[in-house]
């Protein structure tokens, strides 16, 4: 399916499946239920492209039954060692292919992590120029809980007393050209902090959210749209609409960055 550049109605859409976030490691196991609750959860009834940033290709199931105006396209990518950097450089393929090739197919991208599933209705509510998702652990906390990044010599620094929300790295998206926007801003970020020797404590998402801070997203999306389970019951959520599989990270991560992983983990209060 290719949508006509330009339009802005809500029957060409696309999904940014995963990306590069388990192109190195053993994420490919999660494609499959991601794609099968999509169909029966995620814009049903509209023409949706799932993007599959991998460099493991031949484990991509194709046996996924899709609907009508709906297709998957399989990227391949270039590995990387650690699951860091992993996550990392997907800003950079999202940004690559918007030139090459989304800007000419979709209208719009919705870049999400693949080790989730759809639990209940995602429609055209969440589309908007550009949306961010509030991050589940940090609802309802105030700016000072935030985990920031907030060493003046990265560009993702965000000074103590600035901040208005804490975005997930998982779950954002707006129309082609801006993300677009936000995809150079973030890789051209990262770029100059690993040419100063400085990697942000969480990644890309600390770039996001950078970028939130001085362009606002035009839609926030809650926890409704990004949650995961092991936060429990909470009385604001209504409705789980995409939520984390449950998953072994010694199975998935090696031994030192599942050690740097936990050690950062703690600080995502819920």
């Amino acid at each position: 399916m290719a949508a006509e550049p330009g339009r802005r109605d809500a029957e060409e859409l696309s999904i940014r499946l995963g990306g590069q976030r388990f192109s190195s490691t053993r994420y490919t196991v999660f494609v499959k239920i991601f794609i099968e609750t999509a169909e029966k959860f995620f814009l049903v009834g509209h023409k949706v492209n799932y993007y599959v940033f991998t460099d493991r290709i031949k484990d991509i199931p194709t046996n996924i039954t899709l609907a009508e105006g709906r297709q998957l396209i399989i990227l391949e990518v270039s590995s990387h060692q650690r699951w860091q950097d992993v996550s990392m450089r997907r800003m950079e393929m999202i940004r690559d292919h918007t030139i090459r090739r989304f800007i000419n197919e979709v209208d719009y991208l919705v870049c999400v992590d693949v080790d989730m599933k759809f639990s209940d209705e995602v429609g055209v509510e969440i589309l908007s120029d550009v949306f961010g998702t509030l991050h589940p652990g940090f609802f309802g906390s105030s700016r000072e809980r935030f985990t920031y990044e907030r060493r003046k010599q990265s560009t993702a620094c965000i000074p103590s007393d600035e901040g208005d929300f804490y975005y997930a790295g998982g779950y954002f998206g707006g129309t082609v050209e801006e993300v677009y926007k936000l995809t150079n801003f973030c890789h051209n970020a990262m770029m100059t902090d690993k040419g100063n020797h400085i990697e942000a404590v969480w990644h890309d998402e600390s770039y996001l959210n950078k970028y939130f801070l001085y362009h606002k997203p035009t839609k926030i999306l809650s926890p409704e749209y990004l949650w995961d389970n092991n936060f429990g019951s909470r009385d604001f959520l209504k409705k789980r609409r995409f939520v984390a599989v449950p998953k072994n990270h010694n199975a998935i991560r090696n031994r030192r960055d599942l050690y740097d992983y936990s050690r950062r983990q703690k600080f995502h209060i819920s």
